[in-house]
């Protein structure tokens, strides 16, 4: 595996990065973002009330449900809700979204259990987010790899931020690619992206805990192309929630998915966790 050719100069490519950086960052600071939690709520059968949304939550058999007392009033898909709100069973990783005034409640499933997590703009996270120091961009950790794809889909199962929790992901194969430097052939699991045909790798390397954030760092690799080759930019390598706030269930990665090489690219500690500029 060789360093992809770029068509780009030096100076385009950089560009492009900051561009890419600068969405990110403006998708991070969204007030209605991950930022904006104020808490992690575990839901059970016993109705319970918090002080960051309305209503008493629980959840049972037939999924979540909330209690509005008098007064209270969720929107609930345009719509306004009183009294008694079922919102149903919620698949794995599902969340829906309610709003109460400037306050948007998120309803979600993770590692099989329902959990509630409202989202307000005035919390201090968000509201004083300035951004997240990262390596200068750098064309040698744009890499050209090899998907290799399982015969079927396995499920492979990782822990969370969350201590005791597990998260189950369907990977469709491998991605393989040498370092700039190292030498060695290097594989990863990789899990569905968000865009049809793309993936998702999580990983740590010999920055994770130094320079970059201990637990994890996430890197989305657009589709195969016809010969498999995959573009493997660890300029674009990101932080999950969890290297920004305890309120969040984030995946750690795969045991395999630890290099043993320091990956000088991509997004470092966040100020908020002590990060330098």
């Amino acid at each position: 595996m060789t360093t992809i050719q770029e068509p780009t100069t030096a100076e385009e490519f950089t560009r492009e990065w900051e561009e890419w950086h600068a969405a990110s960052q403006r998708a991070l600071a969204d007030p209605h973002g991950f930022l904006a939690v104020t808490g992690l709520h575990w839901l059970d059968a016993e109705p319970a009330r918090y002080p960051d949304a309305p209503g008493a939550w629980s959840t049972g058999p037939d999924g979540v449900r909330v209690e509005l007392d008098a007064g209270e009033e969720l929107i609930v898909d345009g719509q306004p809700v009183h009294g008694r709100h079922d919102f149903g069973v919620l698949a794995e990783r599902a969340s829906v979204y309610a709003t109460a005034g400037d306050t948007v409640v998120e309803v979600a499933k993770r590692g099989g259990h329902d959990i509630l997590r409202p989202r307000h703009p005035e919390n201090p996270l968000v509201r004083d987010f300035t951004r997240t120091p990262a390596y200068a961009p750098d064309q040698r950790w744009a890499l050209t790899g090899r998907f290799l794809p399982f015969d079927t889909p396995r499920a492979v199962t990782v822990g969370a931020a969350v201590e005791g929790l597990q998260h189950v992901y369907d990977s469709p194969g491998e991605v393989e690619f040498t370092l700039p430097g190292d030498g060695g052939t290097h594989r990863l699991t990789a899990f569905n992206g968000h865009l049809p045909g793309s993936l998702q790798v999580l990983f740590t390397d010999a920055t994770s805990g130094v320079t970059t954030y201990a637990a994890n760092r996430a890197l989305n690799i657009p589709a195969p192309d016809e010969q498999g080759l995959v573009t493997i930019d660890f300029n674009r390598s990101t932080n999950l929630p969890c290297a920004y706030t305890d309120l969040a269930t984030c995946p750690l990665p795969p045991a395999e998915n630890r290099l043993p090489a320091a990956v000088e690219a991509g997004e470092r500690i966040p100020l908020e966790r002590g990060g330098q500029p």
